[in-house]
């Protein structure tokens, strides 16, 4: 299921995806959204005492706020908020040093003066990403999906681009577990339309089961 590398063959990729049929049937209409609410209302209450782990400490780490709110899109292009832990300084301008431009790249960069070790372990494993599970219980990004990009990213999409946005986003999808981190997620767009073209009950248990070994594989990378 996973994906070959697609750095050379995204422009052929792009000519085949230039037309995703959205997905239909009972198990999107209605068994995947019950699903993402029933098992996101259930992982949020077994992973209370990991979040209020985490909660203190951010607070004792790096301070107020412990979480933010960032806009993404989401089911048809509409936006809304990723609820997510801090794992950087708020501010850089008391502290100078080169920081890449790109703001995708910013937070990857060892010379961002934001950086906090408690901020690193927290995307190392992801635990940053765990309150979204209120994002999931609220309807507004499912178990499995394409991950919301940012709106500012979006605005720039060529046409084919937006029929990522068919679905929900996901906590996980088919790119996490095959390309994270090996390029800015726009690019691989077209592994996020392989998911929208073959959506599934299979499909996203399929996705959730290598979603850990993926994550543990790259952790301990």
């Amino acid at each position: 299921m996973s994906p070959e590398p697609i750095e050379q063959e995204s422009r052929e990729a792009r000519s085949h995806l230039s037309f995703v049929a959205p997905p239909r049937g009972f198990y999107v209409r209605a068994g995947k959204p019950a699903m993402d609410r029933t098992v996101g209302a259930a992982a949020l209450l077994l992973a209370s005492p990991i979040l209020a782990a985490v909660a203190i400490a951010v607070r004792w780490r790096i301070g107020t706020p412990v979480m933010f709110r960032q806009r993404r899109c989401g089911l048809n292009g509409e936006a809304f908020d990723v609820l997510k832990f801090r794992t950087m300084r708020a501010d850089r301008r008391s502290q100078r040093a080169s920081v890449p431009v790109d703001r995708r790249m910013t937070h990857k960069s060892e010379a961002d003066p934001r950086h906090t070790d408690v901020g690193r372990q927290l995307r190392k494993w992801s635990l940053d990403e765990l309150p979204q599970l209120w994002n999931v219980v609220r309807g507004e990004m499912s178990l499995v999906g394409p991950r919301p990009e940012l709106v500012e990213i979006v605005e720039g999409y060529e046409p084919w681009q937006h029929q990522r946005h068919l679905v929900r986003p996901g906590l996980t999808g088919l790119w996490q577990i095959s390309r994270r981190g090996e390029g800015l997620m726009h690019l691989y767009t077209d592994i996020d339309l392989e998911y929208v073209a073959t959506v599934s009950l299979r499909t996203d248990l399929k996705i959730l089961f290598r979603t850990i070994p993926a994550a543990l594989s790259r952790s301990g990378s």
